[in-house]
């Protein structure tokens, strides 16, 4: 059981990677920094875009519309932290 713990922790880090990489990525798009327009950049934010349209596309329901702010990767992160607390404080249910 305490394999299940640990695959539960790596799949929430790797979701914390990818959120983190494509919050940063927006911002160098923003700024064009990175053009979307070159091959393997493109790729790699279309592909982070399917990946985590699946957990903004809720968030995004709920909270406030904004305009060009967009919250959902904050209340993603908070969200996984949560989680990841609540693992760690009931640890002891994996063994």
């Amino acid at each position: 059981m305490m394999s299940l713990f640990q695959i539960l922790m790596l799949l929430l880090g790797v979701a914390r990677f990818f959120i983190f990489a494509h919050f940063i990525m927006s911002w160098l798009i923003s700024f064009d920094v990175l053009n979307v327009r070159q091959p393997l950049v493109g790729q790699v934010w279309y592909t982070l875009q399917r990946i985590l349209e699946p957990i903004y596309r809720p968030l995004r329901n709920v909270l406030p519309n904004l305009g060009g702010i967009d919250l959902s990767p904050i209340v993603a992160l908070i969200a996984i932290e949560i989680i990841r607390i609540l693992l760690v404080n009931n640890i002891a249910l994996f063994y």
